[in-house]
């Protein structure tokens, strides 16, 4: 069976080294993809240093693009489990073998490392907490079901989803959408707890103001989305 892991990465010079290295100690038969998403910095060098294969993108398109790219990789070379994995050091490779079973068990289609299925040591602040309540509700009122996690980029999926994602997949801010869109086309979707750690070097783009920008853009596409498919 083959695994890839997918990290998209932009200015993650300090912390992209090590995330590598975590993952191949706890996942040695996975092959590793850095997708460079315009970094100014040297998380392409790092990265080709820890051993990763690394795509160059020539500016930053984001994080939807960045996983797009990532995603038409492991369709165009057969892969049969894609893991997306952030290259600032916050999702524990020690949890790789835990997100991939259900799928290998043909279980589940996409699995998700969730902070919120139990009680992690995770802290989250106050506003990206009533974020996640809004979202994971936004969610259940779309779909009828419950996600907890909405937002993480911690996630496996099968070959199913990688060859659909390779051609279609959000641009910006894609966690919640695609959500949305796999329930519609009826794929199982599992979350499984996962401890998770603030970053530790460098700096989210997730501002406050951007923060607010984020849930006004998704909540308007989410709507907007179920409004034409009602009536169509």
């Amino acid at each position: 069976m083959k695994i890839v892991i997918i990290i998209p990465a932009f200015n993650e010079e300090e912390s992209i080294g090590t995330v590598i290295r975590r993952i191949k100690i706890n996942m040695p038969q996975a092959d590793v993809l850095v997708v460079n998403d315009g970094s100014y910095d040297l998380t392409s060098l790092k990265a080709l240093e820890a051993g990763a294969n690394v795509i160059d993108l020539p500016f930053n398109l984001g994080i939807g693009g960045a996983m797009q790219t990532g995603y038409l990789y492991a369709s165009k070379n057969n892969y049969d489990i894609a893991i997306q994995v952030d290259g600032d050091g916050q999702h524990d490779p020690k949890y790789l073998n835990n997100l991939i079973y259900p799928i290998i068990n043909s279980t589940t289609d996409m699995v998700i490392g969730s902070r919120y299925v139990t009680r992690t040591s995770y802290k989250s602040s106050f506003a990206r907490r009533i974020g996640m309540i809004f979202f994971s509700s936004l969610v259940n009122l779309l779909t009828g079901k419950k996600v907890n996690d909405t937002t993480s980029g911690f996630r496996a999926v099968n070959k199913k989803i990688i060859n659909y994602f390779a051609f279609k997949y959000p641009n910006d801010y894609p966690e919640v959408d695609v959500l949305v869109k796999l329930h519609k086309m009826n794929y199982k979707i599992l979350e499984m707890p996962v401890e998770m750690q603030e970053r530790s070097t460098g700096r989210s783009s997730i501002t406050p103001l951007r923060s607010v920008y984020y849930m006004v853009k998704v909540s308007l596409s989410l709507l907007i989305g179920a409004l034409r498919a009602a009536d169509s």
